[in-house]
């Protein structure tokens, strides 16, 4: 697959070429979440050639979620996001193996996944799930890219070596953070979930392929209303509870 006509354009890149495009023939990805951000991140992971994909999701299509979630039609309300996801994955590039997980995740089973994974993609909507999936990783010292989207803001943070030298996810955000709230109730602006969507499949397709700098330990801020953006340099907090020795 890595030498087809599908790829023709990742291998014209001469920072991603054809032993960038292998790398990630290769790799194993775990998603969790398929809402906004998820549903993109996915198609272009799938999309790009990503080897297998582990994508995790309990929640069922809503009607509420199409404008956002742009993965799903009206003839999935009702359905698994998982098995939904897993479908169009499929229809969309038949060379990725995609293993759906439609139930939640205890820690053991989390742990798991985690471990098996190369690289990590959160896509959760809820404090309590991103903390449990940094702990994970922490445990299991993989790569994670994380995103939030709320109202017209959204964010990416890329940790490539926590548990390891690199910061955490905790090393940002304290357990009680009150800037962190779901978007259920709170209203978003659907093109924003779809940018942050975009920027996580990037960053994740960036260090699996091993080219650019990226969002290396840094955290990037998007204002969709006012078309602006900043990036942070991620500190390693020392008496953190997380991946502190």
């Amino acid at each position: 697959m890595t030498g087809s006509a599908r790829y023709a354009r990742h291998l014209a890149l001469p920072q991603l070429g054809a032993a960038g495009q292998a790398r990630l023939a290769q790799a194993r990805v775990f998603v969790i979440g398929l809402g906004g951000l998820g549903s993109v991140a996915t198609m272009y992971l799938a999309g790009a050639g990503t080897g297998h994909l582990t994508i995790n999701d309990f929640d069922r299509v809503d009607e509420t979620n199409l404008p956002r979630q742009v993965l799903f039609t009206a003839a999935d309300i009702g359905r698994f996001k998982a098995d939904a996801t897993a479908q169009r994955l499929a229809q969309l590039n038949p060379g990725v193996q995609v293993a759906a997980l439609d139930e939640r995740l205890d820690a053991e089973a989390l742990a798991a996944q985690v471990a098996a994974a190369d690289l990590v993609l959160d896509c959760s909507d809820n404090f309590t799930t991103r903390l449990a999936i940094n702990a994970a990783c922490v445990r299991a010292r993989r790569p994670l890219v994380s995103g939030a989207a709320i109202r017209f803001e959204g964010q990416v943070a890329v940790f490539t070596a926590p548990g390891g030298p690199g910061p955490c996810y905790r090393c940002l955000y304290a357990e009680d953070d009150e800037n962190l709230a779901s978007c259920a109730g709170q209203g978003i602006f659907a093109p924003v979930a779809g940018t942050i969507g975009a920027v996580m499949a990037g960053e994740a397709l960036k260090l699996l392929a091993g080219i650019g700098a990226g969002l290396r330990d840094r955290l990037w801020v998007h204002d969709g209303l006012a078309g602006a953006n900043r990036v942070i340099t991620i500190r390693r907090n020392p008496e953190c509870p997380a991946c502190a020795r």
